[in-house]
């Protein structure tokens, strides 16, 4: 079943009519017809299971509520120093896909790539990944994507726990500070980690992350590139929080 979603508060037997970017796809490409069926999440971020009863008119009404629930249980942030060239595309629909919740873009000391002025662009070309990609794995929530100017900024973010994924601490043979950050994340609580670019996280940097509390981590004994890190972390969350919950 195909997965959209409008910005409209939707409830049972609502009638509405679907975006025309919505009409475009189900309508036009898929060549949906009058009774035929789509998932839609609305501004509540509610999942619904809607009809189409108007091709003309572009109308469709909510059949059914669904409790389907795929989000992670806790709220995943991840931080990037900006990588290279379409490293950050795949970060976003990647990271979408894997539930979280906000993606954080910053320049850092080492960082290759430069935004410049370019950056208000890139995050609409994001936003618009990030759109795709949650329809695509069916999510309940599309990401946040954000552009900040400078780490200092991330002092202006209240999170419940920090991390910084760290190549250092691995070589120094930290094994476990994610597992116990992790172990410590309640539901609904949020949990940051920061991502160096391609040329890593210099020592000065990594001084100011821990004075607002980061805590600097391994991700395994093996050199990760700067787009797979965060995937990793995307999943160890999920394998603790999701999986084991199943046992």
């Amino acid at each position: 079943m195909q997965h959209y979603f409008t910005d409209q508060i939707l409830s049972n037997d609502t009638e509405f009519e679907v975006s025309a970017d919505i009409a475009h796809h189900f309508m036009g490409v898929l060549r949906s017809t009058e009774g035929n069926r789509f998932e839609i999440v609305d501004g509540n971020h509610q999942l619904f299971v809607a009809e189409l009863t108007d091709n003309e008119k572009n109308l469709a009404k909510v059949v059914e509520t669904s409790d389907k629930d795929v989000e992670l249980p806790a709220d995943a942030i991840i931080i990037c120093g900006l990588p290279k060239k379409e490293k950050a595309e795949l970060v976003v629909q990647k990271a979408t896909e894997l539930g979280v919740k906000k993606i954080i873009f910053t320049p850092t000391d080492w960082a290759i790539a430069k935004w410049n002025n370019k950056a208000e662009k890139k995050l609409q070309r994001f936003r618009k990944i990030a759109r795709s990609a949650a329809e695509q794995s069916h999510r309940n929530v599309i990401p946040e994507v954000e552009y900040i100017r400078s780490i200092k900024e991330l002092a202006n973010y209240d999170f419940d726990h920090r991390l910084i994924a760290y190549e250092e601490s691995a070589k120094h043979g930290e094994k476990s500070d994610l597992i116990k950050t992790l172990d410590k994340t309640k539901p609904g609580e949020s949990v940051a980690m920061f991502f160096g670019p391609e040329g890593g996280i210099s020592p000065k940097e990594v001084e100011i992350l821990q004075s607002m509390g980061y805590l600097t981590c391994g991700l395994g004994p093996r050199i990760l590139r700067t787009e797979t890190a965060p995937f990793y972390f995307l999943s160890a969350l999920s394998v603790h929080m999701e999986l084991n919950s199943l046992n």
